[in-house]
């Protein structure tokens, strides 16, 4: 009600500001499609001027949309986030007797990705999805774990004994970075093989583009203990260890940017949206004023003071939408 002058001014409010229930019913019926295209072509437009190199891709569940009365279960969907502009590029919702596996490949076919290096965690590392990508002109960095048994055993078996013998005679890149931060030190080192050093891997030709496979240790000193740990990744890019490891840093802007911030500012978890297409509509909405938010840089409030200050002066709310659209 406070802000019915200025909406009147865009908007028709001959009736008044209309009533939460409205907007409710309004959501519910919405079509996520026609929403999620009005979305991506703003997105396309942005990213025409900008770019949008790394993309991680992960999936999240919305703990608080179950509805155990309609017997529906939380709603979950994957998301496609450009880390180094700190915006959503789309989502795609998981079907409830599906997963992440036939999410991924239907959230790549909408993005343009030419050019980009695709970051995804071991459930997106899928024969099928790196051959998707490739054949996209675009790279790769797929998390190889357990899922893979075979391959990944052979992986390991192999990184250990040529860390064994120091890598002698084989073709490497190396790169090693300690930071510190949040009350520990983490000292992570980076190995990076041509996949033609490995002697063979298991089903190798069915991995497209396949050129380096990568392992890393991390090592974290905190203020109590210190933890161990060993990763191994398969990709597309050339061997260079130092952009290989940006990338996999990278990835991790998707958890840190977006599903923490959606969590701890847009408390996303605890809400009860549930009828209709409401969850999905308000998912794409909150990732949206996040990525509006990220696009504003003269205010160095955080997100959080930024949403606030946005609802409260109607100046700053246009300075926002402003931002997004002369980048």
């Amino acid at each position: 009600m406070s802000h019915e002058r200025w909406l009147a001014t865009f908007l028709d409010l001959r009736h008044g500001v209309p009533h939460a229930d409205t907007y409710r019913r309004v959501f519910e019926r919405i079509d996520p499609r026609s929403l999620q295209g009005c979305f991506l072509a703003w997105v396309n437009h942005v990213v025409e001027q900008i770019g949008a190199q790394v993309i991680p891709i992960d999936g999240k569940r919305i703990r608080g949309s179950y509805d155990r009365e309609q017997q529906q279960s939380a709603f979950h969907l994957v998301s496609a986030w450009a880390s180094e502009h700190r915006m959503m590029l789309g989502q795609v919702k998981v079907n409830d007797k599906t997963n992440e596996i036939k999410a991924i490949p239907a959230l790549l076919a909408l993005l343009d990705i030419n050019g980009c290096i695709i970051t995804i965690d071991a459930m997106g590392t899928q024969t099928d999805i790196a051959a998707q990508i490739v054949e996209r002109k675009a790279d790769y960095v797929l998390s190889l774990k357990a899922n893979h048994p075979t391959l990944y055993q052979q992986v390991n078996q192999w990184f250990k004994s040529a860390e064994a013998n120091g890598f002698e005679g084989i073709e490497y890149s190396y790169d090693q970075r300690v930071e510190g931060g949040h009350h520990r030190i983490e000292n992570r080192k980076l190995w990076a093989v041509p996949v033609s050093q490995m002697g063979g891997l298991y089903q190798e030709q069915q991995w497209a583009g396949l050129q380096t496979v990568v392992m890393i240790v991390r090592v974290r000193h905190l203020w109590n203990k210190t933890t161990h740990e060993v990763q191994f990744y398969l990709t597309s890019l050339p061997c260079d260890a130092q952009r290989i490891g940006r990338a996999i840093r990278l990835h991790w802007g998707i958890e840190n940017q977006l599903h923490w911030v959606l969590d701890v500012t847009f408390c996303e978890d605890a809400s009860r949206i549930r009828r209709g297409h409401s969850p999905e509509n308000f998912t794409l909405l909150r990732r949206m004023a996040i990525s509006l938010l990220n696009q504003e840089t003269n205010s160095k409030r955080s997100l959080r003071q930024k949403a606030k200050l946005a609802a409260m002066n109607n100046d700053y709310m246009m300075t926002v939408l402003a931002s997004a659209s002369c980048r």
